[in-house]
């Protein structure tokens, strides 16, 4: 029996048994070994998971360990990005990394790693569709990460982080869902010196857990695109998707 195998009896021996199942299991997906449990475990919790009538101290979430995992890992990625690219521009490593960490990066990754399988949700959360939620898994993500960085340091987020996402970084780059449309259409407008595009919310369809939102795309008030998500981000996506479309389509009249 290895070192490990028996640290984690020791200390798994105060969890549940389907916390156990998640907690070797989550270790297995990132390669990391923690030596404190119960921060992982923090960091699988979702605020839903507890009843508000619990005691304030067993309602802990991983909100906290988001907010610290989200810098980690920008650092991270940036670090990686700035060594291994020389010849790009501020903005060109910008765009990279703004791809490389967004929500659908990160929940992607926790999908088709399986990491979503093991946050700890409510019942009517996971009813509902919780444990497929992007900005869910990808906010759990983000825990793991500062997680790993309080009980390993940097030098365990920069082996975690290069494993689960900045060696699949082609794959990443090369999905043409992360294709950033409302910012290469800012980029379009000011080139023809035609002004900002401007986002408005239409209409809210649907109840809380399932909304739709309608998002219209205007340039000095005339509309030109417009798009429907799940998400007031994917909606603008969307919007300006088709508004690239359609100025791309259009005389440019700076070149007259």
């Amino acid at each position: 029996m290895g070192l490990w195998t028996k640290l984690f009896k020791k200390q798994g021996s105060q969890y549940s048994e389907n916390d156990r199942v998640s907690l070797k299991a989550v270790q297995n997906i990132t390669g990391y070994h923690f030596r404190n449990l119960d921060i992982l475990l923090l960091a699988l919790t979702h605020r839903s998971f507890y009843k508000p009538t619990d005691k304030l101290h067993y309602r802990e979430s991983n909100e906290r360990l988001e907010y610290l995992g989200d810098s980690v890992l920008g650092l991270v990625i940036a670090d990686l990005l700035y060594k291994d690219h020389p010849d790009l521009r501020e903005g060109q490593l910008t765009k990279i990394k703004a791809m490389l960490v967004n929500e659908t990066t990160l929940a992607n990754v926790g999908k088709s790693s399986g990491l979503n399988q093991y946050l700890r949700i409510s019942p009517e959360e996971d009813k509902l569709g919780g444990r497929m939620r992007p900005s869910i898994i990808s906010d759990a993500f983000e825990s793991i990460i500062g997680a790993v960085y309080l009980d390993g340091g940097l030098p365990a987020s920069f082996d975690v982080i290069t494993r689960l996402i900045y060696a699949h970084k082609q794959e990443i780059l090369s999905d043409k869902a992360q294709k950033n449309f409302k910012g290469e259409l800012l980029e379009l407008m000011q080139s023809r010196g035609e002004g900002m595009p401007y986002y408005e919310v239409e209409s809210e369809t649907g109840p809380d857990h399932d909304k739709q939102f309608a998002i219209i795309v205007s340039v000095n008030s005339t509309k030109i695109g417009s798009g429907i998500g799940h998400t007031k981000k994917e909606a603008e996506q969307k919007a300006a998707a088709m508004a690239l479309d359609f100025v791309q389509n259009k005389p440019d009249n700076t070149k007259n």
